[in-house]
């Protein structure tokens, strides 16, 4: 199975749809913000290996907490999993803290604030 080919994006839609369901209903570790979202998941063609990248509003306490308490409960996550998806191979869940919502954040109140003072300048100078 090649690693963009269709049956590849159905598994990766569907363990990305499971893992969120098992994150927010089944764990119960109370550093694992509640605020956490599963933004992508990347399965590799052989089902051996998956890369889930989560996104948590929170501060860098928060995000850090949240990522220990996933790969503590790694174990229980891929079981879950394994009992949901019928999959030929479960695979072992690497979970990495995806900043790009934030990063998109940042750069569109930069862009916001450098806006502003670029139509403020334009007031005064008319003048």
């Amino acid at each position: 199975m090649r690693k963009n080919s269709i049956k590849n994006t159905r598994i990766n839609g569907e363990v990305q749809k499971e893992l969120s369901t098992i994150i927010r209903n089944e764990v119960k570790d109370p550093r694992i913000h509640p605020m956490t979202s599963v933004m992508a998941v990347e399965v590799a063609p052989d089902l051996k290996t998956c890369k889930a990248f989560i996104s948590v509003l929170g501060n860098k306490e928060a995000k850090d907490a949240t990522i220990q308490g996933l790969n503590k409960a790694e174990g229980y996550i891929r079981r879950q999993l394994a009992k949901n998806l019928n999959l030929r191979n479960t695979p072992e869940i690497r979970f990495i803290l995806d900043e790009s919502i934030e990063y998109g954040v940042n750069m569109s109140k930069l862009i916001d604030d450098v806006a502003r003072r670029d139509a403020s300048l334009g007031k005064t100078e008319e003048e």
